[in-house]
């Protein structure tokens, strides 16, 4: 299970997030249908930075295998950052 910690000058709250809800997400965000979408979305923006730039299309059963051995890791700190603020951020497997 992944912990996303996020802390502020009033509020700090961790969310847990499931494998499981990320292979879903996973799932979505791999779709054709969404990544034309997203492509659709930026084209415009890039357009008028004159970019020539589309976001490549993500294959599920290659980011699949790397889902799975995150769980083999629990404990590692993946982002620890920290705003001039205060504001904390932590994601933790």
């Amino acid at each position: 299970m992944m912990h996303v910690k996020v802390k502020a000058k009033d509020v700090g709250f961790t969310v847990p997030v499931p494998y499981a809800v990320l292979n879903i997400i996973l799932s979505i965000l791999t779709s054709k249908r969404i990544q034309q979408q997203v492509n659709k979305w930026t084209k415009a923006y890039f357009d008028r930075k004159k970019l020539d730039f589309t976001f490549p299309l993500m294959d599920k059963e290659m980011l699949k295998p790397i889902i799975k051995e995150l769980q083999n890791y629990k404990g590692l700190v993946l982002v620890d950052v920290k705003a001039q603020d205060g504001t904390e951020v932590k994601v933790k497997l």
